[in-house]
């Protein structure tokens, strides 16, 4: 008797303990996903198992395991809810790893309400939006910029008419002291000039036979680029990336050129004529810039190209191991985040290459909406070189958005699920969601990378 009372009384506890994290989760979520909709997240939430907290000047010495422990004074909300987040997410990485786990679908699948609840405060959202736009112009007007500040506040998004100087900075393609910034982007302008003299603007008949069919092979997916935006169908827009793509490819002979690396090109395209054109991509048109100004815009989108695929060569290298090795950690990942939909995926024989090497090939430029794209990258270049192994918890998160979808479809239906998914209708908040449960995985895993080893 007494046996089974205890029995009984040691099965209430788990359950209360399963529905107390499951709580835990849902609030932490919540309120990361509030404070990350179009702002920075507050200092007090340090996704990781220090518990020190940085100070409003940001001297404190820095986490080296973990790039994204904010400044206090990164938004404008109360202590109270910084308490809340962070009581939220210590108490859920102290908890047991498997419990954790096993909770982790269950929780998300139910935070959309919660999300809603938080984002739909519109007097806040300017409010801290203004905040934010200070802290930028506050960031970017001081003879130097201290990048990792600056990293902070981008993560979170950046303000589109601050976004070509953030991106050039966060990429070190501008330099950080204001004096340098305009001699070192003229001489690269005319650098980049140079280098399409020399390389593009020949005959074929000073190419090499593969140097042709690289020309041609640019020629014939620049037209394929980004093909439901009118935009990036005009004459004049593909000239200009053929013009970039192919004379990265000639001054990156380890590579050359691989498919989906004309994708790669086109938020840069897009950030950097922002600063000519106004108004909607769908109204814009180069037809009347002058020559100089395009060749300045291509050879921003050139370097900030460059400085991107620096960090990620491997991805496209012969065989493309980089992604190779991602894929298999992102199979892991979702493993040990939803086991049910991951032996459910593997129980139809779905292979984790046969979707996701196009998101890592193209950056999940050809599944979400273009316009959500360049908010995207604001993360995607604030992680710095931290950024590929980020990507494995972005698309994960990204791939269980739909985990209750994935488990009631078999073989050839998630395969034509997985390739053609419902994000046309996509807005900030579900791009936002996404990159929440990223951002607390990655705390939970990244300081285990037992969890995820092979």
């Amino acid at each position: 008797m007494n046996s089974n009372n205890n029995s009984s009384s040691h099965g209430e506890v788990d359950q209360r303990n399963k529905e107390s994290l499951d709580s835990r989760f849902n609030q932490t979520l919540k309120n990361v996903q509030g404070l990350l909709k179009g702002r920075s997240i507050p200092g007090k939430i340090l996704l990781t198992r220090r518990s020190d907290i940085l100070d409003d000047s940001g001297s404190q010495e820095r986490s080296p395991s973990y790039q994204r422990s904010f400044s206090q004074n990164d938004a404008g909300t109360s202590d109270d809810m910084d308490k809340s987040v962070e009581g939220g997410v210590r108490n859920t990485n102290n908890s047991d790893g498997n419990t954790t786990v096993n909770k982790l679908t269950s929780s998300t699948s139910k935070n959309e309400d919660a999300a809603n609840e938080v984002q739909n405060s519109a007097m806040r959202t300017r409010a801290t939006d203004s905040a934010r736009v200070t802290k930028f112009t506050k960031e970017l007007s001081g003879q130097m910029v201290i990048l990792e500040r600056l990293r902070e506040l981008a993560w979170s998004g950046v303000p589109p008419y601050m976004r070509p100087n953030v991106w050039r900075l966060l990429l070190g393609y501008a330099p950080p002291n204001s004096d340098r910034r305009e001699g070192v982007l003229r001489r690269k302008r005319l650098e980049y000039l140079d280098c399409v003299a020399q390389f593009y603007d020949i005959p074929d008949a000073e190419r090499s036979a593969d140097e042709i069919n690289m020309l041609r092979q640019i020629a014939v997916d620049c037209p394929r680029t980004v093909p439901d935006v009118p935009f990036f169908q005009q004459a004049q827009v593909q000239k200009s990336l053929e013009r970039i793509l192919y004379t990265w490819a000639i001054r990156h002979p380890a590579s050359g050129y691989v498919q989906g690396i004309n994708d790669l090109v086109t938020p840069f395209l897009v950030v950097f004529l922002s600063e000519y054109l106004e108004g909607s991509i769908d109204s814009w048109s180069i037809s009347d810039m002058s020559s100089g100004k395009i060749s300045n815009i291509e050879a921003d989108c050139y370097w900030c190209l460059s400085k991107l695929l620096d960090g990620m060569q491997d991805h496209y290298t012969f065989a493309q191991p980089g992604i190779q090795r991602l894929v298999f950690k992102l199979k892991e990942l979702v493993r040990r985040i939803d086991e049910p939909v991951s032996r459910h995926m593997e129980d139809q024989g779905l292979e984790y290459l046969q979707f996701a090497f196009r998101w890592f090939n193209c950056l999940l430029i050809r599944e979400i909406p273009f316009h959500l794209v360049t908010r995207l990258w604001d993360t995607y270049l604030a992680e710095g070189d931290a950024l590929p192994d980020f990507l494995v918890y972005i698309f994960a998160s990204f791939l269980l958005t739909w985990s209750d979808e994935l488990q009631k479809l078999d073989f050839q239906e998630m395969v034509m699920f997985l390739q053609h998914l419902p994000t046309q209708n996509w807005t900030h908040q579900e791009l936002e969601t996404v990159l929440s449960r990223a951002y607390i995985w990655h705390s939970m895993f990244n300081s285990s990378p037992s969890h995820l080893a092979s």
